[in-house]
Protein backbone atom coordinates (compact mmCIF):
# COMPACT_ATOMS: atom_id res chain seq x y z
CA UNK A 1 0.00 0.00 0.00
CA UNK A 2 1.24 3.23 -0.93
CA UNK A 3 1.66 6.07 1.61
CA UNK A 4 -0.58 8.37 -0.37
CA UNK A 5 -3.23 5.65 0.11
CA UNK A 6 -2.57 4.93 3.82
CA UNK A 7 -2.70 8.99 4.50
CA UNK A 8 -5.94 9.03 2.42
CA UNK A 9 -7.91 6.06 4.47
CA UNK A 10 -6.67 7.51 7.69
CA UNK A 11 -7.95 11.21 6.96
CA UNK A 12 -11.19 9.59 5.54
CA UNK A 13 -11.46 7.18 9.22
CA UNK A 14 -10.72 10.66 11.14
CA UNK A 15 -14.02 12.63 8.69
CA UNK A 16 -16.41 10.04 9.49
CA UNK A 17 -15.60 9.86 12.80
CA UNK A 18 -15.38 5.99 13.04
CA UNK A 19 -15.17 5.12 16.81
CA UNK A 20 -17.68 7.27 17.69
CA UNK A 21 -20.29 6.08 15.24
CA UNK A 22 -19.20 2.44 16.18
CA UNK A 23 -19.29 3.22 19.99
CA UNK A 24 -22.84 4.85 20.14
CA UNK A 25 -23.79 2.34 17.45
CA UNK A 26 -23.26 -0.31 19.83
CA UNK A 27 -25.14 1.36 22.59
CA UNK A 28 -28.11 2.59 20.68
CA UNK A 29 -28.46 -1.16 19.07
CA UNK A 30 -27.93 -2.53 22.46
CA UNK A 31 -30.88 0.16 24.38
CA UNK A 32 -33.24 -1.03 21.00
CA UNK A 33 -32.85 -4.51 22.04
CA UNK A 34 -33.22 -4.65 25.66
CA UNK A 35 -37.02 -4.92 25.61
CA UNK A 36 -37.33 -7.15 22.63
CA UNK A 37 -34.57 -9.84 23.90
CA UNK A 38 -36.32 -13.19 24.85
CA UNK A 39 -39.41 -12.78 22.87
CA UNK A 40 -40.29 -13.96 19.89
CA UNK A 41 -40.82 -12.21 16.54
CA UNK A 42 -45.10 -11.88 16.37
CA UNK A 43 -45.15 -10.93 19.98
CA UNK A 44 -42.50 -8.13 19.39
CA UNK A 45 -44.46 -6.51 16.37
CA UNK A 46 -47.60 -7.41 18.37
CA UNK A 47 -46.17 -5.18 21.49
CA UNK A 48 -44.16 -2.84 19.62
CA UNK A 49 -45.46 -2.72 16.24
CA UNK A 50 -44.02 -2.81 12.84
CA UNK A 51 -40.31 -3.56 12.68
CA UNK A 52 -39.20 -1.02 10.26
CA UNK A 53 -40.63 1.56 13.19
CA UNK A 54 -39.34 0.53 16.23
CA UNK A 55 -38.59 3.38 18.57
CA UNK A 56 -35.43 3.89 20.60
CA UNK A 57 -37.26 3.40 24.42
CA UNK A 58 -37.95 6.48 26.17
CA UNK A 59 -34.62 6.99 28.37
CA UNK A 60 -31.95 4.85 26.20
CA UNK A 61 -31.70 2.33 29.27
CA UNK A 62 -28.76 0.18 27.96
CA UNK A 63 -27.54 -3.25 29.28
CA UNK A 64 -24.32 -5.06 30.36
CA UNK A 65 -23.03 -5.10 27.01
CA UNK A 66 -22.68 -1.52 26.58
CA UNK A 67 -21.34 -1.66 30.11
CA UNK A 68 -18.85 -3.96 29.58
CA UNK A 69 -17.73 -2.47 26.30
CA UNK A 70 -17.33 0.37 28.57
CA UNK A 71 -15.20 -1.47 31.22
CA UNK A 72 -12.87 -2.89 28.65
CA UNK A 73 -12.55 0.78 26.86
CA UNK A 74 -10.96 2.15 29.61
CA UNK A 75 -8.65 -1.07 30.63
CA UNK A 76 -7.56 0.05 27.21
CA UNK A 77 -6.83 3.52 27.51
CA UNK A 78 -5.41 2.73 31.12
CA UNK A 79 -3.15 0.45 29.51
CA UNK A 80 -1.90 2.23 26.68
CA UNK A 81 -1.36 5.78 28.76
CA UNK A 82 1.23 3.78 30.42
CA UNK A 83 2.98 2.85 26.57
CA UNK A 84 2.81 -0.07 24.33
CA UNK A 85 -0.23 -1.88 24.56
CA UNK A 86 1.24 -5.62 25.61
CA UNK A 87 -0.17 -8.51 27.66
CA UNK A 88 0.94 -7.51 31.25
CA UNK A 89 0.02 -3.66 30.33
CA UNK A 90 -3.74 -4.99 29.40
CA UNK A 91 -4.34 -7.57 32.10
CA UNK A 92 -4.22 -5.44 34.85
CA UNK A 93 -6.43 -2.59 34.57
CA UNK A 94 -8.59 -4.98 32.66
CA UNK A 95 -9.10 -7.49 35.20
CA UNK A 96 -9.78 -4.35 38.03
CA UNK A 97 -12.62 -3.13 35.36
CA UNK A 98 -13.98 -6.19 34.73
CA UNK A 99 -14.23 -6.42 38.63
CA UNK A 100 -15.07 -3.21 39.25
CA UNK A 101 -18.37 -4.01 37.11
CA UNK A 102 -19.13 -6.96 38.93
CA UNK A 103 -19.53 -5.40 42.14
CA UNK A 104 -21.06 -2.13 40.68
CA UNK A 105 -24.51 -1.72 41.77
CA UNK A 106 -25.33 -0.53 37.84
CA UNK A 107 -24.34 -4.60 37.51
CA UNK A 108 -28.42 -5.03 37.22
CA UNK A 109 -29.39 -5.19 34.01
CA UNK A 110 -29.66 -9.47 33.65
CA UNK A 111 -25.80 -9.79 33.27
CA UNK A 112 -24.71 -13.50 31.63
CA UNK A 113 -23.53 -16.37 34.33
CA UNK A 114 -20.48 -16.99 32.40
CA UNK A 115 -19.51 -12.88 32.99
CA UNK A 116 -20.57 -13.34 36.57
CA UNK A 117 -19.18 -16.44 38.13
CA UNK A 118 -15.81 -15.76 36.49
CA UNK A 119 -15.23 -11.72 37.70
CA UNK A 120 -16.13 -13.35 41.15
CA UNK A 121 -13.14 -15.28 40.24
CA UNK A 122 -10.91 -12.82 39.02
CA UNK A 123 -11.68 -10.72 42.39
CA UNK A 124 -9.38 -13.45 44.08
CA UNK A 125 -6.12 -13.82 43.91
CA UNK A 126 -5.85 -16.85 41.18
CA UNK A 127 -4.62 -16.62 38.41
CA UNK A 128 -6.14 -15.54 35.77
CA UNK A 129 -6.49 -18.69 33.54
CA UNK A 130 -8.14 -20.82 36.57
CA UNK A 131 -11.11 -18.13 36.57
CA UNK A 132 -11.48 -18.55 32.60
CA UNK A 133 -14.67 -20.50 32.05
CA UNK A 134 -12.76 -22.27 29.66
CA UNK A 135 -16.26 -24.01 28.25
CA UNK A 136 -18.60 -21.03 27.66
CA UNK A 137 -18.53 -20.07 24.46
CA UNK A 138 -21.49 -17.03 25.46
CA UNK A 139 -21.66 -13.90 23.33
CA UNK A 140 -20.85 -12.16 25.92
CA UNK A 141 -17.30 -12.55 24.84
CA UNK A 142 -18.11 -10.88 21.62
CA UNK A 143 -20.49 -8.25 22.48
CA UNK A 144 -17.76 -6.39 24.24
CA UNK A 145 -14.74 -6.54 21.95
CA UNK A 146 -15.40 -3.37 19.70
CA UNK A 147 -13.52 -1.36 21.08
CA UNK A 148 -10.23 -2.90 20.55
CA UNK A 149 -11.04 -2.39 16.42
CA UNK A 150 -11.01 1.07 17.04
CA UNK A 151 -7.82 1.95 18.37
CA UNK A 152 -5.57 3.47 15.90
CA UNK A 153 -1.75 2.29 15.17
CA UNK A 154 -2.08 -1.25 16.61
CA UNK A 155 -1.06 -4.16 14.64
CA UNK A 156 -2.61 -6.90 13.67
CA UNK A 157 -0.67 -9.21 16.85
CA UNK A 158 -2.06 -6.50 19.45
CA UNK A 159 -5.27 -6.07 18.13
CA UNK A 160 -5.80 -10.16 18.06
CA UNK A 161 -4.25 -10.83 21.00
CA UNK A 162 -6.21 -8.39 22.95
CA UNK A 163 -9.45 -9.01 21.39
CA UNK A 164 -8.77 -12.64 22.10
CA UNK A 165 -7.24 -12.13 26.05
CA UNK A 166 -10.15 -9.77 26.80
CA UNK A 167 -12.84 -12.76 26.04
CA UNK A 168 -10.33 -15.45 27.61
CA UNK A 169 -10.74 -13.59 31.25
CA UNK A 170 -14.58 -14.80 31.21
CA UNK A 171 -15.03 -16.90 28.26
CA UNK A 172 -12.23 -18.97 27.46
CA UNK A 173 -13.96 -21.69 25.19
CA UNK A 174 -12.22 -21.52 21.93
CA UNK A 175 -14.47 -20.46 20.12
CA UNK A 176 -15.11 -17.31 21.95
CA UNK A 177 -11.63 -16.29 21.06
CA UNK A 178 -12.01 -16.66 17.38
CA UNK A 179 -15.47 -14.53 17.10
CA UNK A 180 -13.78 -12.00 19.55
CA UNK A 181 -10.97 -11.97 17.04
CA UNK A 182 -13.11 -11.85 14.08
CA UNK A 183 -15.61 -9.23 15.09
CA UNK A 184 -12.82 -7.02 16.34
CA UNK A 185 -11.36 -7.73 12.93
CA UNK A 186 -14.39 -6.56 10.93
CA UNK A 187 -14.84 -3.75 12.89
CA UNK A 188 -11.30 -2.37 12.34
CA UNK A 189 -11.67 -3.00 8.57
CA UNK A 190 -15.34 -1.45 8.41
CA UNK A 191 -13.67 1.76 10.38
CA UNK A 192 -11.22 1.80 7.78
CA UNK A 193 -13.39 2.04 4.79
CA UNK A 194 -13.66 -1.96 3.31
CA UNK A 195 -16.65 -2.95 1.33
CA UNK A 196 -19.11 -4.37 2.72
CA UNK A 197 -19.70 -6.61 -0.15
CA UNK A 198 -16.43 -8.36 0.68
CA UNK A 199 -15.98 -8.42 4.19
CA UNK A 200 -17.41 -11.85 5.07
CA UNK A 201 -14.86 -12.88 2.56
CA UNK A 202 -12.29 -10.96 3.74
CA UNK A 203 -12.71 -12.55 7.57
CA UNK A 204 -13.30 -16.18 6.15
CA UNK A 205 -9.76 -15.91 4.73
CA UNK A 206 -8.49 -13.90 8.08
CA UNK A 207 -9.99 -16.99 9.79
CA UNK A 208 -7.95 -19.31 7.78
CA UNK A 209 -4.56 -17.25 8.05
CA UNK A 210 -4.93 -17.44 11.83
CA UNK A 211 -6.12 -21.14 11.81
CA UNK A 212 -3.30 -22.53 12.95
CA UNK A 213 -2.01 -19.83 15.41
CA UNK A 214 -2.32 -19.76 19.59
CA UNK A 215 -1.45 -16.75 21.14
CA UNK A 216 0.60 -18.00 23.82
CA UNK A 217 2.40 -14.33 24.45
CA UNK A 218 -1.43 -13.15 25.47
CA UNK A 219 -2.64 -16.37 26.42
CA UNK A 220 -0.13 -17.99 28.24
CA UNK A 221 -1.49 -21.77 28.85
CA UNK A 222 -5.30 -21.28 29.10
CA UNK A 223 -5.46 -24.36 26.30
CA UNK A 224 -4.24 -26.97 29.47
CA UNK A 225 -7.77 -25.91 31.10
CA UNK A 226 -8.88 -27.39 28.36
CA UNK A 227 -9.45 -31.13 27.38
CA UNK A 228 -7.44 -30.51 24.17
CA UNK A 229 -4.49 -32.70 23.35
CA UNK A 230 -3.15 -29.72 22.28
CA UNK A 231 -2.68 -25.92 22.06
CA UNK A 232 -3.36 -26.35 17.74
CA UNK A 233 -6.02 -28.79 18.07
CA UNK A 234 -7.49 -26.21 21.13
CA UNK A 235 -7.31 -23.26 18.32
CA UNK A 236 -8.07 -24.62 15.16
CA UNK A 237 -11.47 -25.84 17.28
CA UNK A 238 -12.60 -22.69 17.94
CA UNK A 239 -11.31 -21.13 14.34
CA UNK A 240 -13.25 -24.23 12.69
CA UNK A 241 -17.12 -23.69 14.61
CA UNK A 242 -16.32 -19.93 13.10
CA UNK A 243 -15.54 -20.95 9.92
CA UNK A 244 -18.20 -22.72 9.95
CA UNK A 245 -21.21 -20.17 10.56
CA UNK A 246 -19.33 -17.94 8.38
CA UNK A 247 -19.62 -20.56 5.15
CA UNK A 248 -23.71 -20.43 6.26
CA UNK A 249 -23.45 -16.43 6.26
CA UNK A 250 -21.76 -16.44 2.74
CA UNK A 251 -24.22 -18.55 1.17
CA UNK A 252 -27.47 -16.68 2.41
CA UNK A 253 -26.00 -12.70 2.56
CA UNK A 254 -27.66 -11.77 -0.75
CA UNK A 255 -30.24 -13.64 -1.11
CA UNK A 256 -31.82 -13.49 2.41
CA UNK A 257 -35.31 -12.03 2.81
CA UNK A 258 -34.90 -8.63 4.99
CA UNK A 259 -38.58 -9.84 6.09
CA UNK A 260 -37.78 -12.85 7.78
CA UNK A 261 -35.97 -13.00 11.06
CA UNK A 262 -32.06 -13.11 10.83
CA UNK A 263 -31.82 -15.87 12.88
CA UNK A 264 -33.10 -18.76 10.61
CA UNK A 265 -30.44 -18.06 8.76
CA UNK A 266 -27.61 -17.91 10.90
CA UNK A 267 -28.67 -18.58 14.56
CA UNK A 268 -30.09 -16.82 17.56
CA UNK A 269 -27.04 -15.34 18.47
CA UNK A 270 -27.26 -16.74 21.83
CA UNK A 271 -23.43 -18.17 21.30
CA UNK A 272 -20.26 -15.77 20.23
CA UNK A 273 -20.25 -17.36 16.21
CA UNK A 274 -23.64 -17.05 16.02
CA UNK A 275 -23.75 -13.52 17.32
CA UNK A 276 -21.23 -12.70 15.39
CA UNK A 277 -22.67 -13.92 12.08
CA UNK A 278 -26.40 -12.87 12.91
CA UNK A 279 -25.27 -9.55 13.63
CA UNK A 280 -23.11 -9.53 10.38
CA UNK A 281 -26.47 -10.26 8.04
CA UNK A 282 -28.41 -7.59 9.60
CA UNK A 283 -25.28 -5.36 8.81
CA UNK A 284 -25.14 -6.48 4.78
CA UNK A 285 -28.66 -6.93 4.61
CA UNK A 286 -28.84 -2.49 4.88
CA UNK A 287 -25.26 -1.32 4.72
CA UNK A 288 -26.22 2.03 4.06
CA UNK A 289 -29.50 2.19 6.35
CA UNK A 290 -28.14 2.18 9.84
CA UNK A 291 -31.76 2.37 11.62
CA UNK A 292 -33.20 -0.21 9.68
CA UNK A 293 -30.41 -2.12 10.69
CA UNK A 294 -30.82 -1.73 14.00
CA UNK A 295 -34.50 -2.14 13.96
CA UNK A 296 -34.25 -5.34 12.12
CA UNK A 297 -31.56 -6.56 14.77
CA UNK A 298 -33.79 -5.90 17.85
CA UNK A 299 -36.65 -7.37 15.94
CA UNK A 300 -35.11 -11.16 16.64
CA UNK A 301 -36.75 -14.28 18.47
CA UNK A 302 -32.54 -15.04 19.42
CA UNK A 303 -30.20 -12.34 21.90
CA UNK A 304 -31.78 -9.55 20.46
CA UNK A 305 -29.62 -6.86 22.24
CA UNK A 306 -26.32 -8.46 22.07
CA UNK A 307 -27.30 -8.94 17.68
CA UNK A 308 -28.35 -5.46 17.53
CA UNK A 309 -25.14 -4.29 20.25
CA UNK A 310 -23.03 -5.65 17.20
CA UNK A 311 -24.99 -4.52 14.17
CA UNK A 312 -24.84 -0.94 15.51
CA UNK A 313 -20.84 -1.41 15.74
CA UNK A 314 -20.50 -2.47 12.22
CA UNK A 315 -22.89 -0.03 11.15
CA UNK A 316 -20.97 2.80 12.93
CA UNK A 317 -17.99 1.84 11.99
CA UNK A 318 -18.75 1.55 8.28
CA UNK A 319 -20.85 5.19 8.02
CA UNK A 320 -19.05 6.99 11.27
CA UNK A 321 -21.03 8.90 13.88
CA UNK A 322 -23.44 11.06 10.81
CA UNK A 323 -25.16 7.40 10.88
CA UNK A 324 -27.05 7.88 13.85
CA UNK A 325 -29.63 11.24 14.45
CA UNK A 326 -28.88 13.17 17.37
CA UNK A 327 -32.46 12.80 18.95
CA UNK A 328 -31.21 9.23 19.97
CA UNK A 329 -27.92 9.47 20.20
CA UNK A 330 -28.56 12.07 23.13
CA UNK A 331 -30.47 10.09 24.97
CA UNK A 332 -28.44 6.99 25.34
CA UNK A 333 -27.13 5.55 28.19
CA UNK A 334 -23.68 6.75 29.26
CA UNK A 335 -23.54 9.34 26.70
CA UNK A 336 -20.50 11.24 27.77
CA UNK A 337 -18.11 8.31 27.79
CA UNK A 338 -19.37 6.94 24.22
CA UNK A 339 -18.13 10.88 23.83
CA UNK A 340 -14.99 10.71 25.08
CA UNK A 341 -13.60 7.75 23.85
CA UNK A 342 -15.06 8.02 20.82
CA UNK A 343 -13.23 11.38 20.52
CA UNK A 344 -10.00 10.06 21.83
CA UNK A 345 -9.46 7.22 19.11
CA UNK A 346 -11.44 9.66 16.59
CA UNK A 347 -8.13 12.17 17.23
Amino acid sequence: MTNGTTNGMTMARRTKQAATGALFGLALGDALGLPTEFIDVPRIISWYGPWRALALPGKGRVTDDTQMTLAFARGIRTAMDKGVLAPLRLLQPLREEYVEWYRSPENNRAPGRTCMVACQLLSTDRLWQDASQIHSKGCGANMRVAPIGLVPGLSDEQRAGAAQLQSALTHGHPTALAASDLTARAVYLLAQGADPAGLVGRLRSYAYENRDRYHEHWLGDLWTRSQDPSALHFVRRGWDECLAVLERLDAVQRTADPELDPCEYTGDGWIAEEALATALLCFLLFPDEPLTALRRAACTRGDSDSIAALTGAFAGAHLGADAWPAEWTDRVEYHGELLTLGALWDA
